[in-house]
């Protein structure tokens, strides 16, 4: 049995190691300061907000898409705190954004174009997922939605929190399809 254990552990540890080198890395703002495409063609900035005195500001940043051969910006989002952000190849950009102690959201923006960003917090999740999985989302104080990684033109998201529904807590992996936007989440295992 153990051999048996050892024999089908060595697949899935190079499986892992495969997925990790072809995986897109995120980076996290402000600390990045700034992070590029594959192709080159972009950069996606941090910027501290600057204010008068008596404005409430230090806490607010903001990221910026740049392209690189005209110098044209649009601004991405704003952000509190820390951001993660990715590349899905040339196409796609995935932030998380921590917006307090309580939640955080993903966004999926395309950088060829200015189209509004996707948006995957918990009321998005709610309306995807299947009915059975609804009451966790809904009756948990604590739920965080994270870009884990990018393969292709499948974004992975840790979903995960605690609360009244779930004092221990519950952690789901999820896969959205970027181009055609359905979504598939799954009990991570050790879970309840």
């Amino acid at each position: 049995m153990r051999r048996w254990r050892m024999m089908l552990g060595v697949p899935v540890m190079v499986a892992i190691v495969i997925v990790q080198v072809y995986a897109n890395p995120f980076v996290v703002f402000p600390k990045a300061g700034e992070l590029v495409s594959p192709d080159g063609r972009f950069v996606v900035r941090n910027e501290e907000h600057e204010g008068a005195g008596s404005d409430f500001v230090g806490t607010f940043r903001s990221l910026w898409l740049i392209e690189v051969a005209t110098g044209r910006s649009r601004k991405l989002c704003d952000y509190i705190g820390v951001a993660a952000v990715a590349w899905s190849n040339n196409d796609f950009l995935v932030i998380t954004q921590y917006l307090n102690k309580k939640t955080s959201r993903a966004l999926v923006l395309s950088a060829a174009g200015p189209e509004d960003p996707l948006m995957l917090d918990m009321p998005t999740l709610i309306r995807f997922v299947p009915a059975e999985l609804r009451a966790t989302l809904r009756e948990n104080d604590h739920v965080f939605v994270e870009g884990s990684r990018v393969e292709g033109e499948t974004l992975h998201l840790r979903v995960w929190g605690y609360g009244q529904h779930d004092p221990n807590g519950f952690r789901w992996r999820c896969e959205y399809a970027l181009r055609e936007g359905g979504i598939s989440c799954s009990q991570q295992h050790g879970s309840q």
